[in-house]
């Protein structure tokens, strides 16, 4: 997949902000981190389904890359495909970290944060939603987030990844340092796991 002149724009910028950074420069560094700071968010929290996780995670992770920006090379990939690839790791950890715990988990559990970033849910609202629009919407946001636990940790990470933060296979596959082939199978068993658990949740609301 090229990337849109657009895309091309916002890698320069951020490249430019990091070589800021390198430099000592304070105010690149807060201007970094806003640029990064909602799509990392995003993506701990839907991994975690918990916004406490994900608020201490996304920390977790700008603390990560501020003592190893400098490794940062420009030559071997995007930037955004590399702090993917820290946050990624990070989330990797806590997920073993809390395996006990997450055993426990069920589709009844409480869902928690409603302030996380754009999902499935707001593309598909209405950009000019009814009360009745923004209540689904909200429905239908709880029911992904539910879903997505469910799905096995390999299969949510890259239907995160390619769904919801739109990367295209080859940056997963980087991320995720396996083939593009298996990027692809994997994409592809969890967008069909994911289906059939959405189902089986819409089954058990109506």
């Amino acid at each position: 997949m090229q990337r849109t002149p657009e895309q091309e724009a916002e890698q320069e910028a951020i490249s430019k902000l990091v070589h800021q950074c390198l430099t000592g420069d304070p105010q690149a560094w807060q201007q970094l981190v806003v640029s990064q700071h909602r799509r990392i968010y995003a993506i701990c929290y839907r991994f975690t389904g918990s916004s406490s996780d994900a608020e201490d995670l996304t920390q977790d992770v700008f603390l990560k890359l501020y003592k190893n920006i400098s490794s940062f090379d420009t030559q071997k990939g995007s930037f955004q495909t590399w702090i993917t690839t820290l946050a990624r790791n990070l989330l990797v950890d806590h997920f073993r970290r809390t395996r006990l715990e997450r055993a426990s988990d069920s589709i009844d559990a409480s869902f928690d944060g409603e302030e996380d970033g754009p999902t499935m849910a707001d593309r598909l609202a209405d950009p000019s939603p009814s009360q009745e629009h923004h209540v689904a919407g909200l429905e239908l946001k709880v029911r992904v987030q539910a879903a997505l636990k469910q799905l096995s940790p390999e299969l949510r990470e890259a239907v995160i990844l390619r769904d919801l933060e739109d990367l295209d296979y080859k940056d997963i596959a980087q991320v995720l340092k396996i083939p593009e082939g298996t990027v692809k199978s994997r994409i592809s068993r969890g967008r069909g796991e994911l289906a059939k658990l959405l189902q089986r949740i819409e089954g058990q609301v109506m």
